[in-house]
């Protein structure tokens, strides 16, 4: 009889089972996005990391926005006992991780090994395709056409971008590191296409990323239990350690909550997007912002604080059918901001103009939707009253259009009128570090079972009616938040819509 499928190793038969990180707050926007752009089924989360299954290719797992990086689960279970016993008997458990389930282990290397091997024949029969010998008046007539385009561009930079050659020097080392980043994956590529298969397990080489924090950092360092886990592997496998350039990295994350076993399926993050040269706000935050804009086809979306454009150009790849202008009254920032639409491909759809926030020279009511990262940091301090700011923004919206904005605590607070409230609320009155109705959250603490807690679809109507009492800022209603990590600080992803004209 077949074995009922679990994280444990097993998979089941409509597709693997993968995890991803992500920026703490923004596990609900990968939980939707999975859903929407893998059709994953089984998603769970723990704090900082979603489950799913799927069947999608590595084409569409590379197109993920919320995520930092992707792996395919090994296994997953409650954390290791370390209060209660010795050192020994835990090191002891750390080896149970690999020797208890070895079937696991071989049938999810497999399985990265056969989804890599398949992404690199794609990616030769294109190249192969893209390399076809053209008949010669057909090559001529392009060749015409690459050189016309090519002077009409030159032509246009130099009339309209002219401070680019000014950027070209200071973004050198830059483009160097994309490029070397791209090299970085294309050889991992290549060294798992080169790879012994797994049951081969004499030529398979390795290394061990570890992380511990919780209780187990203060009994181990992350060195001592990858030491522990390299030498389990070895002897289990028979597999070669290689600290420089493995065949095969394994991730290991062992905490309070749980300890999680993967391989990491792309070597770069997804999050490091190659269409960002000069990166400012966090790409999944950007992105996490576009969708909850409600942008539609042939709208007029701006971002009144662009800075170098990150929010702008994670809408634009993904809303390409839109008019996007992007507003900032720093000229260096602007400068960075051409230079990654340059370096994206985006220079023909979203435009740039320096104005002041306070000042934008557009009529009232001409704008769709506003998405904006409102500067609260140390170097992009923001010096006039918030307030102000946004009655700006609600003049340029037409009613019912979106206004989505990234405030600090502090901001967030003096549009709430002193209002404190812990923990934010999405638009069906949830708290959001609760998942939607139907979500299952991983490794109940409370639960000894081994099952997922299934969160049951009703919510507290105190919490919708907290949403409801706060104060509308003009003809601005608050319509969802989330509260989210920009690494040593949080900030709110707050979300308007304009009711009716602001004059009445």
């Amino acid at each position: 009889m077949a074995a009922v499928p679990t994280d444990s190793g097993s998979r089941p038969a409509a597709g693997a089972r993968f995890f991803c990180t992500a920026g703490r707050g923004l596990e609900p926007f990968l939980m939707r996005e999975v859903r929407a752009r893998l059709a994953a089924t089984q998603v769970e989360y723990i704090s900082g990391k979603v489950f799913f299954t799927t069947c999608s290719d590595l084409n569409m797992l590379k197109k993920l926005k919320s995520a930092e990086r992707l792996f395919l689960l090994i296994k997953k279970q409650f954390p290791l006992n370390v209060s209660s016993v010795s050192k020994g008997k835990i090191l002891n458990e750390i080896e149970r991780l690999i020797n208890g389930d070895p079937e696991s282990w071989l049938n999810t290397v497999s399985t990265w090994k056969n989804l890599l091997e398949l992404d690199a024949k794609e990616d030769k029969l294109f190249q192969r395709a893209a390399n076809l010998p053209k008949r010669k008046g057909e090559e001529n007539d392009i060749n015409a056409k690459k050189l016309k385009t090519e002077q009409l561009q030159e032509l246009q930079e130099n009339r309209e971008c002219q401070p680019e050659k000014q950027i070209e020097e200071e973004t050198q080392e830059q483009g160097d590191f994309l490029t070397k980043r791209e090299k970085s994956q294309e050889a991992f590529q290549n060294n798992v296409v080169k790879a012994p298969d797994a049951q081969n397990q004499n030529k398979l080489t390795f290394r061990v990323s570890c992380r511990c924090s919780g209780v187990i950092a203060k009994a181990f360092t992350a060195q001592e239990v990858g030491r522990v886990t390299g030498i389990a592997l070895m002897k289990q496998f028979g597999w070669k350690a290689d600290l420089r350039n493995p065949n095969l990295e394994i991730f290991l994350h062992l905490n309070d909550i749980y300890s999680v076993v993967g391989i990491p399926v792309f070597r770069v993050p997804l999050a490091s997007r190659v269409y960002i040269r000069t990166a400012g706000l966090r790409s999944t935050v950007a992105w996490a912002m576009a969708t909850l804009a409600d942008i539609q086809a042939g709208a007029f979306v701006l971002d009144p604080m662009c800075g170098l454009g990150t929010v702008l150009l994670e809408a634009a790849k993904e809303w390409p059918d839109v008019y996007y202008v992007g507003a900032d009254v720093s000229g260096s920032q602007l400068l960075g901001a051409c230079d990654n639409l340059e370096a994206a491909g985006l220079k023909d759809k979203i435009e740039l103009l320096q104005v002041s926030v306070t000042d934008l020279p557009l009529p009232s009511e001409s704008v769709d939707v506003i998405i904006s990262d409102i500067p609260f940091g140390k170097k992009f301090k923001l010096e006039k009253d918030i307030k102000s700011i946004l009655q700006e923004m609600e003049r340029v919206l037409h009613v019912g259009g979106t206004i989505v904005l990234l405030l600090s605590e502090e901001h967030h607070r003096r549009l709430k009128d002193g209002e404190q409230r812990s923990s934010p609320l999405n638009s069906k009155g949830s708290r959001t570090d609760e998942p939607e109705p139907g979500v299952k959250k991983c490794l109940n603490p409370g639960e000894k079972t081994g099952m997922s807690e299934t969160v049951p679809s009703s919510f507290q109507s105190s919490n919708q009616e907290c949403l409801d009492r706060m104060p509308p800022f003009g003809s601005l209603v608050p319509v969802e938040r989330h509260k989210v990590s920009l690494g040593r600080t949080d900030a709110f992803i707050c979300k308007y819509r304009k009711l009716h004209s602001s004059g009445l």
